[in-house]
This record gives structure tokens, C-alpha cells and sequence, in this order.
């Protein structure tokens, strides 16, 4: 019996906390093709809680193609935007629980590791292209494995090349924060002629903040860690939080929307600011690629560069390329659901329909043996960048110490952004260095 199957008996023998027990009985993994043998999560079901509001048509249409054709059901809930963890808690709290949910990353997974079924050996793990894109408990030789990433993504400053080229303007003369800050500010000198501004609105509300409140903040807090040769820190120095404040500056001052209007705009508005041709520059990642295609835009019109702050090596820096997509399997749902989990997470990696769907649909780039190429533009500018031997700005925000660091962060930088003062500003700084250490100290 394979490790795997032996947590599946154990799953069935032991008490259940979240889900009734299932029947029992070893069962063969799926097949390559996506067909499953006999028995083989047949009397199980899966309950997938997606993190990715804007992956969530996609999802369902899956989960029903999927239980149509394998008689297996899949169920798939989406959380709000900014709810994930909440609605995590809430469902892991029900008869029914999700069996496969996320985590992003080695934080996250601290609140969900006791939930978290052994991955080692399975076959979704056994078609990893490296062992590096596993979470492990404890050492690697303990063969332990929480989580598994299941998306590579990247993110950087969206360009509408059309409008930039009408503006007399084009990507290659973007490579640092002073060409970045020149271009933008002629354009948004113009833009009553030109009829759009230079970045879509900066919003703060829930929606939209983790943009700059997760995934700007990531940018200071890369240089630093690279200065000290880390991955990680208890305390953190705000060494780059003068180039952070410049990026956030141009973000809001050269935008369709007025800085004091940011509270409420959502990521629905900047994202229709952009599909609608109102900016040029639309912060936001890979994931985007499917929804702005839906809107009508075409990959000629689409690139995306890096976001440059004014710091290291802007010659040579590449996308911000990472993953916080990990799935955890529920180690108390019955035996035939994590087996009927393991089925379907098996067949998204493996089957022609499956990688397609990833690929094609959700745009990702997953780090997985039988993954097919994605179409997406922006996966293609993440390869060709790093082919010309840029390099990647790892994403050190899955380090971010908790949920309420971000959120006091945001507050900060969505008072600032209504009003740009040094004193203001200060308050930023104080919710991004003096909470980091608090909240790493409650974390412990």
C-alpha cells in the first residue's frame, strides 16, 4: 500500500471532525488519461474552495463538465474577494467541509497544517516537476507534505501598447522607475487630448487593496531581503519604503481617479478603466489575461513590464514571478472524498482537458510534468524576459507576518493616498515596520 493510501485508511479509521465517514477499502490511483478505476473515488465527491473570484465561471463550468463525464461531483465556492480566509474558517466549521482548499503559502499553511492531509507520493505530487513546489512539515526526509503550489503566476505593470503608442510612447523606453515616472507623467499632461490617463485608479477598497497592500509592498521587501541575504525577517528595516512611497506617488497622481476618491474604487473599476481604454498602465497580473480578453482586448494590444520602484538593478529586473496557490487536501473528509479529491486534482495535471483548462482558461503556468504551454501573453513576457537573463523579483509576500498587517497597511496608504502628507506617510511606515515586528512576535 502507498503512503498516500495509508493516510486514506487512516482518514477512514479515525474519528472525523469536519466529515462523516465514507466506506472503506484501498483503491488505485487515476489513469493518465483522466479515467478512474473501478471504486476509485466513486462513492467520494469534491468540494473545492477557490480562492480566485475571477477564475470562478471558469471553475464551475469545469466542475460540471467533470461530473458529468466521471460521474464524480465537484462543487466549487468561491470566497469574495478578501474573504478567503474567512469563509475558510466558516466552511471548515460545517458537515461537509471543503476537501481541497488554499493556502499561500508557509504563513498560511501554519492556521491549516493540522487539517492538512500527507501529499507525499500522490500522484499530483509525484508529477511535480521539483520537489521545490511542495510545502513540507518539518525536515524534507520526514516526507511530509502539506500543500502543493499548483500555479506559477506573474505580475507586473499591465500595458495598453495601443494607447501608449498613440501617445507617442513605447515599451522599450521603460526600463526603470525615471522612464516609467516620464512617460507616465506626459501622458496624464495630455490627457484631456489624448482622452486617457496613465494608470487605471489605485482603489483601496477590499476588492482592490491587496494590489498594493500584498503585492506593491512585496517590491520594498524583496530588495531588502536580497541586501541581507534572506528569505525571511522578525523585524524589518523599511530600507526601501522612500522608493515603495514614489512607485504608490505616480500610481495616484498620474490616475483617472482623484487620490481622495480611491476608498471606494474597486478592482472591478480599474479593470474596466483599462478594458475601456481610459489607461495605458493597469497594475495587476497574469490571472487578468482571460478577463481582458472576455472584454475584447487583443494580445497586440497587451504586454506587461516590470514594476520598477527606483532600486537594484532595473537594467536586468525582471516580472514579479511566484506562486501563493497552493492546494491543501482536508485530511478529515472520508477516505473515498480525499481519494475522489485526488482523482480530480490528478486529472487537471495530467489529462488533455484538464492541463488545457489550466492553461487556456485560468492562464496559469503550472509546475507540473504534463502542463501544457500557456497562450497567455504575459506568461510568454515572464519567459522571454527571463530567457534575455533578467531577473525574476521573487514574491516574498507570502512572509507577510498576517492578515491584519496588510489591513493596517492598507488603512495607512488609503488615508495617505486622500491625503499625501509626510505625517501621513509616516503612518505607513509605522504600519509596515513597527507591526511587522508585533504581528510576527503574536505569530509565534
Amino acid at each position: 500500500m502507498k503512503h498516500w493510501q495509508k493516510y486514506a485508511a487512516a482518514a477512514l479509521a479515525g474519528s472525523m471532525l469536519l466529515a462523516g465517514c465514507g466506506d472503506g477499502g484501498e483503491s488505485s490511483t487515476g489513469t493518465n488519461d483522466g479515467s478512474t478505476a473501478a471504486g476509485d473515488g466513486s462513492k467520494g465527491s469534491v468540494y473545492y474552495l477557490n480562492f480566485k473570484p475571477e477564475a470562478d465561471a471558469a471553475w464551475q463550468e469545469m466542475a460540471k463538465k467533470y461530473t458529468e463525464e466521471k460521474g464524480v461531483e465537484v462543487k466549487v465556492v468561491t470566497a469574495a474577494s478578501g474573504n478567503y480566509e474567512t469563509t475558510l474558517m466558516s466552511e471548515m466549521g460545517k458537515s461537509g467541509a471543503p476537501t481541497l482548499f488554499q493556502v499561500n503559502g508557509p504563513v498560511g499553511l501554519k492556521n491549516w497544517a493540522e487539517y492538512a492531509y500527507n501529499l507525499y507520493d500522490t500522484p499530483v505530487f509525484n508529477q511535480l516537476t521539483s520537489d521545490n513546489y511542495a510545502l513540507y512539515v518539518g525536515d524534507k526526509a520526514d516526507n511530509d507534505v502539506a500543500a502543493i503550489a499548483f500555479a506559477v503566476e506573474s505580475y507586473g505593470i499591465i500595458v495598453n501598447t495601443e494607447l501608449l503608442e498613440k501617445a507617442g510612447h513605447s515599451v522599450d523606453e521603460i526600463k526603470s522607475f525615471e522612464d516609467l515616472k516620464n512617460v507616465a507623467d506626459d501622458i496624464q499632461s495630455r490627457k484631456d487630448e489624448l482622452g486617457f490617463a496613465a494608470f487605471t485608479s489605485a482603489g483601496m477598497d477590499g476588492s482592490s487593496d491587496w494590489r498594493f497592500k500584498t503585492h506593491l509592498a512585496n517590491m520594498p521587501l524583496y530588495f531588502e531581503y536580497k541586501d541581507d541575504g534572506v528569505d525571511d525577517k522578525d523585524e524589518v528595516t523599511g530600507k526601501y519604503l522612500d522608493n515603495y512611497r514614489q512607485i504608490f506617488d505616480l500610481y495616484v497622481t498620474d490616475s483617472t481617479t482623484p487620490g481622495a476618491d480611491l476608498a471606494g474604487k474597486t478592482a472591478d473599476d480599474s479593470e474596466r478603466e483599462f478594458t475601456n481604454g481610459e489607461a495605458v498602465f493597469f497594475q495587476n497580473g497574469s490571472w487578468e489575461y482571460t478577463n481582458l480578453k472576455d472584454a475584447g482586448m487583443t494580445d497586440e494590444q497587451l504586454t506587461m513590464i516590470p514594476i520598477y520602484i527606483g532600486a537594484g538593478d532595473e537594467a536586468n529586473q525582471g516580472l514579479s514571478t511566484g506562486t501563493e496557490n497552493y492546494w491543501v487536501v482536508n485530511k478529515e473528509a472520508s477516505a473515498d472524498d480525499i481519494q475522489a479529491t485526488l482523482d480530480f486534482m490528478d486529472w487537471l495535471v495530467t489529462s488533455d482537458e484538464g492541463t488545457t483548462f489550466m492553461a487556456d482558461d485560468l492562464g496559469f503556468t503550472i509546475p507540473f510534468k504534463d502542463a501544457k504551454p500557456s497562450p497567455n501573453v504575459f506568461v510568454q513576457e515572464d519567459i522571454k524576459l527571463t530567457d534575455e537573463g533578467k531577473t525574476p523579483v521573487s514574491w516574498n509576500f507570502t512572509t507577510m507576518p498576517s492578515e491584519e498587517w496588510k489591513n493596517v497597511l492598507g488603512s495607512a496608504l488609503t488615508q495617505y493616498a486622500a491625503d499625501p502628507t509626510d505625517a501621513n506617510w509616516d503612518k505607513v511606515k509605522e504600519a509596515f515596520v513597527d507591526n511587522w515586528k508585533t504581528e510576527k512576535e503574536l505569530a509565534q
